[in-house]
């Protein structure tokens, strides 16, 4: 397996054949210019992780790619004309490679009780790695490289930790960051405070790496 970030939530991951972009939002770039993708997945309707004036063209060039969206993220794509598929925790799809749709209750973490809660699932791809979108919901499946939310207004650092520590992965990947001045700090507690058997690997600068 093979990934690549593009910054923030956004992630290309190359299993055998398949080639899967996941949450391609406003605050990552770069993916606007790939091809050959077999899938594209949605975890939530945020912005930050869907941005609908940028996934019509990339779509137009890739016809091939199959999209799946949790429900609210369907919605917005169905406004962008995009053909999707709805999909919640539970569900099994093949995108190239075997995908597991994860996820709890299938709701965004909460940010504040006045502030409604969109839906949101995460995606065990290829059996191996887990993108849980906006959710800390530790699933029941092992997992051996976790995209890991490190910054949000849904989470502090000790919420990070704890998600680590109990997913415990053999790698983890930090995502979730575009909203930090400096990611300096995060990362390095991260990686003092995370178990003691997984490796912290930092994919900011883009390049790709092979697991």
């Amino acid at each position: 397996m093979q990934i690549s970030k593009f910054g923030h939530a956004c992630l290309l991951v190359r299993d055998d054949e398949a080639r899967v972009l996941i949450d391609p939002g406003v605050f990552s770039h770069g993916w606007e210019a790939l091809t050959s993708l077999t899938g594209v997945l949605v975890t939530h309707s945020h912005p930050d992780h869907l941005d609908p004036s940028r996934i019509g063209p990339l779509l137009a060039d890739n016809p091939q790619a199959v999209v799946y969206a949790d429900a609210d993220g369907a919605t917005v794509l169905a406004g962008a004309g995009v053909v999707r598929t709805v999909v919640a925790p539970g569900d099994m799809i093949d995108v190239g490679t075997r995908v597991e749709v994860v996820g709890g209750d299938g709701r965004h973490a909460l940010i504040h009780p006045d502030v409604p809660r969109v839906t949101n699932v995460g995606y065990l791809v290829g059996g191996r790695l887990l993108h849980p979108g906006d959710s800390l919901a530790v699933p029941e499946q092992p997992v051996e490289i976790l995209a890991l939310p490190v910054m949000a207004p849904w989470m502090a650092l000790k919420e990070a930790v704890a998600f680590y520590r109990s997913v415990a992965p053999a790698v983890a990947i930090p995502i979730h960051e575009k909203l930090l001045a400096n990611t300096g700090l995060f990362y390095a507690q991260l990686e003092k405070l995370g178990p003691a058997d997984s490796r912290f690997l930092d994919l900011d600068d883009g390049g790709p790496v092979d697991l």
